[in-house]
Parts: C-alpha cells; structure tokens; sequence
C-alpha cells in the first residue's frame, strides 16, 4: 500500500464512527416523541441495527443506492399531484424507512381491526335501522349534515351484506407514547399504492438491508384483499374493476399501479353503462358484466342520476343497480360520512355501545360545536384548541379539511372565528392541538428528526379484517407541522414491520396448482382502445414530422439548396410543415428557424414536441398497459425535445436532433414489436400506426411525386419513406418517378408502402372480435377490403394527385369507421349500446 493510500484510508472514518457520529449528531424536538429515540432517552435497538447495517456500506456506497433509489422512480415514472393542479410531480421518496417492531404493531393492527368492525357497524345502522340516531347516542345532525351522507342510499343494504371492504385510518404517536388516531378514510383511501411503489423500490435499492432486517411482506395483504373481493361476486369467474376518476386525479399513478399489480381492469365512468341493473363495461366486443368496482370516485359523483346531476364522473343508473343487487361496490356509496371530523368526537361511546369495549387506538381529543355544552366548552377554552369544519369544510382562508390552532390567529380573524362558531356551531369541532411524532429522514448525509402521519390500511377478506404490516408514511418539512398531507416539501416514506424470525418470500403469483392457463387478456375497453389507437397514430405523427425536418436539414447543408430544383423541394418541405401546424407562416423563408420551431415549440399543435406531449398524454389514460421501458421512452422524448438548453444553432445540429429523436421512436417500435402481447391492444395501437403511416404516404406521394416530379423531389420522397437502401438495391438505373411511386405506394413487401400498411390493417381487422355471428362483415372491414383491392390493381403510372387524394380520403373514413366500432365515444355511445351484446 502506497503512503497515500494509508493516509486516505486513515482519514476514512469506520463504520462505528460513522454510527456514533450520526447518533450522537441527531437531535429529537423537546417535548415530542421520537421514533428512533425510545422513552428511555436512547436510540430504539432496532434502529441501531438497521443504522449499522447502512453504514457498513459507506459514504460513497450510501449515495450511490440513494441516487438508484431516485432513478428507479424517475424511471418507472412514480407521479403525484397536488390538488388543483395538472402538472405532475416525482415522487419524493424518503431514503430512511419509518421502522416499527412486530410487538408494537401488533397492538396497532388490532386497534385497526376494532376501528374497522366498529365503522362498519356505525355505517350499518345509519343506512338502515337508525337505533344510534333514536337511542341519542349519535345527534342526527351530525348524520344529515354531512355532504357525504347520501340519502337516496338509506336502506339499501349492499350485496353482500357489508358496507366497507377497504378503510384506512390515519395515526400518529401521542406525548404518552401511544398511538392515536387522526382521522378515518372510509370513502376511497388513497396511497395503498404508493406504499407498494415505495417498498418495491427501497427494497430493490438495499435488498440485502430489507431481508436482513426480516420485513414483513405486503403481498399476502393484497392477495387476501384480492380474494375477498372476488368472493363478494356471484360468477365464479367475476370481472373485478378500479374504478378511476380519471388521469388527471391527484393519485392517477397508484390507481393505475394497483389496477396491474391486482389484475383489475382500470375503468372509468364513461366505460361504464347499465342495462338490465347490471353494470356492463364498454369494451370492443361488446358489453360485458362488471360484478365488483372498487371505487376511488367520491360516492356523490357516482350517479348523476340520483346523485350529483353535475357529475361527469359516474354512471347513469348505478344507484339503481346496487338496490338491486347488480354490482358490488367497494366501499359502499355513503360510506364517507365516517370521516367528518364531527363523527370523531363520538367514536368512544359508540365504542362501548357498539362492541362493548374501549378504543383499542383512541382518536385525538374532538368536542363537536353542534351540542351546548361542548361548544360552551370549545369557546372557553378557544386559545388552546384547533378548529376544524366538522364535515370537513374550510375554516376562514384555510384550506379544506386543515384544523386553525385558533391561538395562532390574529384578532380579527379570532372574533370572526368566534363568532362563526357562536352562530353556526354544527359546522366547527374543536380539537386537542397535535404535535406530531417525529421519525428521521436523511437531510445532507445526516439523520434529522421530521413530524409524520402514519396511514395504516385493513381490507376486509375470507377470514374478517386483515392489516397491511405497513403504511403509508407521509413526512414534513416543517418541524411545527401538525398536520400532513402530499405538496410542497412533503416526503413519502416505506414502513417497515420488522419480525423477529426471517419471512416467508410470498407473491401474489398463483402457485403451479392454481394457477389458470390464459394466453390472452380480457376485453380490452373501448376508452384503452381509443388511446391505443391514438397513440399509434401520434408517434407515427412524430416520425413524419422529424423525418421532414431532417429532410430539410439535410438539403439545407447543399450550397445550392436556395436555387433551381433543390430550392423548390425546400419550398415543398417548408409548405407541408406549414399545413401540418408545425411552424407558423410567418417564419417561412427561415428554414434554419423552422426547423427549430418545428422541432421544439409549444405553442404548434404540429410541432415534433407537441406531438409527443400528445402522445404522452394519450399513453398516461392507459399507463396501465404500458411498460415501464415504453413509458420512459416516451418521458425521455418529450424531456429531449421540451429542452430549452437545445438551441439549434445550425443544420446540422437540426439534422442532429432530429436523428436523436427518431432513434428513440424506433426504439418505442421495437419494444411495441417485440414486448406487445399480440393481442387486442396490440392491433389496435398498430392500426393506428398503419392508418397514419399511410394516410402520410399519400400526403408525401402528392407533394414530391407529381408528373415530371425533378431528381430532388423523388429524393426526398424515398428519403421520407426510409426506403433509400430498398431502392437503391433494387433499381441500377437511378430514379425514376413510376419505380418511386410503384415502392412507395404499391410495392406490397416494402413496409413503409401504402399496400403494406393497408394488408395489415385487414389482417388486424379480422382478428379483432365481432359484434354478430351473422358472417357479415362489419363497416370497417368492408371499407379495408375495398381498399385492399383497388391498392393492389392500381398501376404507378395512373397514380396522379387525384388517385392519391382518393386513398387518403378512404384511409381517414376507414379511421373514422373504425372509431366509430371500437371507442364508442361522444355520439356514438347511445347507439353503439343498443346493437352492443351483452355478455
């Protein structure tokens, strides 16, 4: 060893320097409990354990997995919202996991249980009996007054018998060290998903860590969850939805994530119809029965009907058919008026008169204003409460569903808080002020202490409750914070459970014994249908418009590409870019700025980068049934083109940048090719690349090669077309305009050709599924076999403008046919039903 290979590693501190130095540097808040400093005063052992086996890795190690951690959620494409806003967010993942040992969860898995069965039987009795109501354990306007309580539901009992099959409820550590509740999630609990996103890239960062310290798995929670659902149906064989409000919800990902990581068809409410008071999705070949939807749209969304008229989120007629026992749904519509704050404040009683025994959890400390003497008692002692809307409306300018430490207002906005209590009590709680608990996150290689909200999930299976060994942990930025929910500076972290024996590997992959032999998926849903086909044609859009900017790039780079025919073939470049929207009119006779223009603006629906963004938002309604390469592709290309650090400063960075483009739209093909099951999804986005690409062909064909069409013209189109090296090997005499148009348009093994995109739409087109065994063919197929025909009899020498128009003209009615057929949207929903089958 060299001297200065001894000096470094002497200045190099060990790993139990490394471990000191971090506990002795960590420092808890004063006066909070801590989740790696025990009551004792001393770092919780479990914690030691898992911080010594961190820092055996490191320094340099440690950032590398952090930085993997990163990436893997950068590149599976891990997003969030806040509410209000459209634009997605990474997903901020905590490096340290909040750790808890089985004993203690234990405790807080039959606290769980309780408060499940215990909602339960509350939302039995408020839909159905009413004996809460009548005996005054429970005041009527703390039921009525809640937006989440849905008359035209009361007395319906679910199929099924039971009300909840999946709750959530929020805890966090009291000062006494226990754990308390913050708030139940009865209506569509959200963050299930996340939680698994989280344990499945935390796990891949430090898989020797995570077995090491013996977690606890989740798949059996949701296999458990699974078959419950599954049992809950009256078909041995039952179609089990997610139900979605739709990709711009805040929580789109996990919903999408859940749905295949379950194997549910994710649906929404325009997939969706009711007939016979059954609920049936729309799919491609025909309607078929959805026996349970385990929802995430708010239950006043479900049904315009009988509901909220304005919802365009639900299903016409679907309050009709839960009455009837026609479809399962998980929770049951009404179930959110379990989680009003308002319902907290009689969780003990009901308790004891429900079951007969204590909280197991209790709920923070909650006096609801409707009654006398507690809002006497909220007003009294105002200062040191929190304020809360009782049913989960604002207070002041506060956001919805945040608690006001009420001695944190200035005066003005305390005497019209207090008045507003005063005159209006039934819509304000006061609340104990919550200091949360703190955990440790990882801030500039040292462990600080942050306040967080642990979500703990139960699902209801075969067996009665069950607990996810688990959470969602939702971690602040904010030292003071008292309550926590995902924005700004907000981090999410895994939870592990921690056993004392080493866990049973358990997948929610069936065994060799059970498992069922399927070769191909269900029905695909026409709204997948229709964004599988759209994404086809969008990133076949993309090509042509990166394959003409090249092209222009390229003649551009040629001394004589401004005079004679080389300057007329720019001029027929420019003016297809033009029409296509990808640059303004105004910045033709710039083809150095066009090319930038088309390649990079936003504001050009035509644009190579709006194109992508067209595509991109097409791929995310059906992110589902997409790989996780394939979506990073797509991410990469609109990042790559959306770079405003690119100037193209000449036309060979153009020609560059085009040529990096199109690499990865080749390499989007090659995975649709090679990793696509050849199933209906599969044709559906290849009829939308075939459609394009030959729509575009003709587009070509009539721009550059017209009677006496010059060398250039003929050039460009082959260049177009990537069938340079075809032609070149095929024909000795140079170009000619049939031999350029036969290749182009009629050559049936040329896979850039009109013929060849036209023979493959029919081939699709016969595979996909029919409406009626009567033999007859449907419009679409009709219209490709014509086409088909007059393709392969059609000579080069006859392919004039008009002939070409005409083919372009059949290929867009072909394209509206078959939307028509498939995707049954707008217009064509009312009578696609009627001659749909059901099945």
């Amino acid at each position: 060893m060299s001297l200065s290979d001894a000096i470094d590693n002497m200045s190099e501190p060990s790993p139990a320097q490394r471990l000191s130095a971090m506990i002795d540097g960590y420092r808890p808040l004063p006066g909070i409990p801590d989740e790696f400093i025990g009551e004792d005063g001393k770092p919780r052992p479990y914690w030691l354990r898992y911080l010594n086996s961190l820092t055996q890795l490191g320094d340099e190690e440690i950032g590398r997995r952090f930085a993997a951690a990163d990436r893997n959620i950068r590149d599976t494409g891990v997003f969030y919202r806040s509410y209000g806003e459209t634009a997605e967010r990474p997903w901020p993942l905590s490096h340290i996991p909040l750790l808890i040992e089985s004993r203690e969860w234990e405790q807080i898995a039959r606290g769980v249980e309780q408060r499940a069965e215990l909602l339960e039987r509350i939302l039995a009795d408020v839909y159905g009996e009413g004996r809460l109501i009548a005996a005054g354990d429970l005041p009527a306007a703390v039921v009525a007054g809640s937006p989440d309580f849905l008359h035209p539901l009361h007395g319906v009992r679910p199929p099924g018998g039971t009300f909840l099959q999946f709750i959530a409820v929020d805890l966090g550590r009291g000062p006494d060290g226990r754990w308390w509740v913050l708030g139940d999630r009865a209506q569509a609990p959200s963050g299930a998903g996340y939680a698994l996103a989280n344990r499945l890239v935390l796990s891949r960062a430090f898989p020797a860590l995570y077995r090491g310290m013996n977690v606890e798995r989740l798949a059996p929670f949701f296999q458990a969850f699974r078959v419950g659902l599954s049992k809950l149906a009256t078909r041995s064989d039952p179609r089990i939805c997610l139900w979605t409000p739709g990709p711009l919800n805040e929580t789109y990902f996990e919903q999408a994530y859940l749905a295949r990581y379950l194997g549910f068809v994710l649906v929404e409410g325009g997939d969706l119809t009711v007939r016979d008071d059954k609920v049936h999705v729309r799919t491609i070949a025909g309607l078929k029965q959805a026996d349970v939807l385990w929802r995430r749209v708010d239950g006043d969304y479900a049904d315009p009907i009988e509901l909220n008229s304005q919802s365009r989120l639900g299903v016409a007629g679907l309050v009709e058919a839960v009455r009837e026992g026609g479809v399962v749904l998980a929770n049951a519509l009404g179930s959110g008026v379990l989680e009003g704050p308002a319902m907290l404040s009689f969780m003990p009683k009901l308790c004891r008169k429900i079951l007969g025994e204590d909280l197991l959890l209790p709920n923070i400390a909650t006096w609801w204003c409707g009654q006398q003497a507690e809002r006497a008692a909220v007003l009294d002692n105002f200062d040191e409460l929190a304020i809360a809307g009782a049913f989960g409306n604002p207070v002041l300018r506060f956001p919805q569903s945040q608690p006001v430490v009420a001695g944190l207002l200035n005066a003005e906005e305390r005497a019209k808080l207090t008045g507003y209590v005063k005159e209006r009590g039934v819509d304000y709680v006061g609340q104990e002020v919550v200091n949360l608990s703190t955990t440790p996150v990882w801030n500039e290689d040292r462990l600080t202490p942050r306040p967080f909200v642990l979500r703990v999930y139960a699902a209801r299976t075969k067996d009665g409750w069950s607990v996810m060994p688990g959470g969602f942990c939702r971690i602040s930025d904010r030292a003071d914070a008292r309550a926590v929910s995902m924005g700004d500076g907000v981090q999410s972290a895994d939870v592990w459970v921690l056993d004392d024996q080493p866990v049973e590997m358990v997948t929610l992959l069936p065994t060799h014994d059970t498992a069922r032999i399927r070769r191909l998926m269900g029905n695909l849903p026409s709204r997948a249908a229709d964004n599988l086909f759209w994404l086809g044609r969008y990133l076949e859009r993309v090509e042509a418009t990166l394959r003409l900017i090249r092209c222009l790039a390229g003649r551009m780079v040629n001394t004589d590409a401004e005079t004679g025919n080389a300057g007329l073939t720019v001029s027929k470049i420019i003016a297809l870019l033009v029409s296509w929207h990808a640059a303004p009119k105004a910045r033709t006779r710039d083809p150095l700025a066009l090319s930038a223009i088309a390649l990079h603006s936003d504001k050009d629906y035509g644009s190579a980068l709006s194109l992508v963004r067209d595509a991109r938002r097409a791929a995310s309604f059906i992110r589902e049934r997409l790989s996780p390469d394939t979506w990073k592709l797509i991410d990469d290309l609109d990042q790559s083109l959306g770079d405003a650090r690119k100037p193209v400063r000449s036309e060979a960075e153009a020609s560059e940048q085009a040529d990096a483009a199109l690499r990865v739209i080749s390499a989007i093909s090659g995975l649709a090719q090679e990793n696509m099951n050849r199933g209906a999804g599969w044709r559906l986005f290849d009829i939308g690349r075939r459609v394009e690409r030959a729509i575009n062909a003709c587009r070509f064909a009539r721009q550059f090669a017209a009677p006496a069409a010059p060398f250039d013209d003929l050039e460009v189109l082959l260049d177009l077309a990537d069938s340079q090296i075809t032609y070149r090997s095929r024909y000795l005499m140079g170009v000619e305009l049939n031999t350029v148009r036969d290749m182009i348009i009629l050559d049936p093994f040329n896979p850039r050709s009109v013929a060849f995109q036209v023979e493959r739409l029919e081939e699709h087109l016969a595979s996909l599924p029919v409406l009626s065994d009567d033999g007859m063919l449907e419009k679409p197929r009709r219209q490709v076999v014509k086409l088909r025909a007059d393709v392969a009899t059609a000579v080069a020498a006859d392919l004039d403008a008009e002939l070409l128009l005409q083919f372009e003209k059949r290929l867009l009615e072909l394209a509206d046919s078959i939307a028509a057929r498939y995707f049954l949207q707008g217009p064509h929903n009312a009578r696609a039903d009627r001659w749909m089958g059901l099945a």
